[in-house]
């Protein structure tokens, strides 16, 4: 299934909100790789991860692009509770993603 999309505005709401963990997956649309690690994400999260896995297009989140020093794409940050836990440049493989997801 794919990964929704959200913009900025749904990124500050989440980011604020106290509920547990979330991953957002940085990408622009021509990006290759990108689609490579969006598709990898998917697979990732169907093996059974517990909470959301959202899409951003980097080119409509400016803010938080600068705020979590995102310099690349695709570029995975996972939250919880509002605050960077995780973030990962580097799409090594679905297994890696799924353990990263999984911790």
């Amino acid at each position: 299934m794919p990964l929704p999309e959200l913009g900025e505005a749904q990124i500050r709401q989440l980011a604020e909100a106290d509920i547990g963990k979330a991953a957002l997956l940085f990408t622009t649309p021509l990006c290759g790789t990108c689609k490579v690690a969006e598709r990898m994400l998917e697979v990732a999260g169907a093996a059974g991860v517990d909470y959301p896995l959202y899409k951003v297009n980097i080119n409509f989140a400016p803010h938080f692009r600068v705020l979590w020093q995102i310099s690349s794409v695709p570029s995975l940050v996972v939250l919880k509770n509002g605050s960077i836990l995780a973030k990962e440049n580097a799409m090594r493989s679905v297994d890696h993603l799924y353990r990263l997801l999984k911790d």
